[in-house]
């Protein structure tokens, strides 16, 4: 009985031992293929470098045929390298240079292995050839990336638009009207620089985007309104200070100061009261810059009055920047103010509290 125990774990430890054995070969052998392929990107990412670079420098001379490069170039490996090396390179360069990439893209037809991408399921690759075509201007796949606006995956989206937009400018900015998720602010950021005019009818289109459902669709576009200086829209703007939307209304706030109304700052003290603490706060704010007396009594009531320290900190900033330092120097000074109100005071006077 002893003698079969033994043998049988002399048995499994054999067993364990030859397991542990493959285990490692495995491993080994993979971390061999892995450094032969490392190599051979390395390899691959030199000659497609010096092929840019080539193009780049001697943009107006022709450059001789590579046979090794013309041969790698039939590797579906590399030329999905190779076209990640040109949307790299495209980011960085401008002018002649930047044609003479979108020139090696047209050359070797690597539009085929971007539009690849597009009927692939997973959403890093989608995204990834969108982008691509975006970056190399292929125009004539404007059709297909329309498709993805409505993708259930944000990245692949978000890219679509961001393409809608670079192709077709203004009228990129269509996917909008329909458009129910949120938009971050980084998307809201890349869609606006990649905008470069709006057209001269457009006052109806943005309009309606103003009634969207979406806060932030509105967001984005009373955004939009701020960067063209669209004064037309000057009343649609202020009515959106009765928002639902708190954000709303804060950017709504922002975008009539920049549009440089004269009647601006009174209409805003006029509302003031209406309003929740948050645009409240924005509109003591943008009175700083406004040098528009007319909100003076606003500010000094609500430096005196029992509310938020938010609100009496811009209210006294807000009356520093408007020339009362005098004022606000002798409520400071007077018994009756309380030591909130004093610390307050001397922070919009710039003094130390001690």
């Amino acid at each position: 009985m002893l003698i079969t125990s033994v043998h049988f774990l002399f048995v499994v430890f054999i067993v364990m031992l030859s397991l542990v054995m493959l285990l490692i070969i495995a491993v080994l052998i993979y971390n061999f293929i892995e450094y032969k392929e490392s190599l051979r990107v390395v390899h691959w990412s030199d000659l497609i470098n010096k092929k840019i670079s080539e193009v780049i420098v001697y943009w107006d001379e022709k450059v001789s045929d590579d046979g090794q490069f013309r041969m790698l170039s039939t590797n579906k490996a590399f030329r999905n390298l190779f076209l990640q090396k040109l949307v790299d390179s495209e980011k960085k360069f401008s002018g002649a240079a930047k044609d003479k990439i979108k020139d090696l893209f047209q050359e070797y037809k690597l539009k085929k292995e971007a539009l690849k991408k597009l009927n692939q399921k997973r959403p890093h690759l989608i995204a990834g050839g969108i982008t691509e075509l975006t970056v190399m201007e292929a125009e004539d796949s404007v059709g297909k990336i329309a498709g993805f606006l409505t993708h259930p995956s944000v990245q692949v989206y978000q890219e679509a638009q961001y393409a809608m937009v670079r192709f077709k400018g203004f009228e990129g900015l269509d996917f909008l009207d329909s458009f129910t998720s949120r938009i971050s602010e980084w998307q809201q950021l890349r869609l606006l620089l990649s905008v470069p005019s709006v057209p001269e009818n457009a006052g109806p289109i943005i309009e309606n985007r103003l009634d969207s459902s979406n806060d932030s669709v509105v967001i984005f576009t009373l955004k939009l309104i701020k960067k063209f200086q669209l004064l037309s829209l000057y009343p649609k703007v202020s009515a959106l200070l009765n928002s639902e939307a708190v954000s709303v209304r804060v950017k709504a706030v922002k975008v009539l100061m920049s549009l440089e109304n004269p009647v601006t700052v009174a209409y805003l003290s006029s509302v003031y009261d209406e309003q929740p603490e948050d645009v409240k706060i924005e509109i003591l704010r943008v009175t700083k810059v406004s040098k528009d007396q007319c909100c003076t009594d606003l500010l000094k009531r609500e430096l005196s009055e029992d509310v938020s320290s938010g609100i009496r900190v811009n209210a006294a900033q807000a009356l520093y920047e408007l020339g009362h330092q005098q004022y606000l120097s002798q409520l400071a000074q007077e018994e009756s103010s309380s030591e909130e109100l004093v610390q307050i005071v001397k922070y919009a006077l710039q003094e130390k509290v001690c």
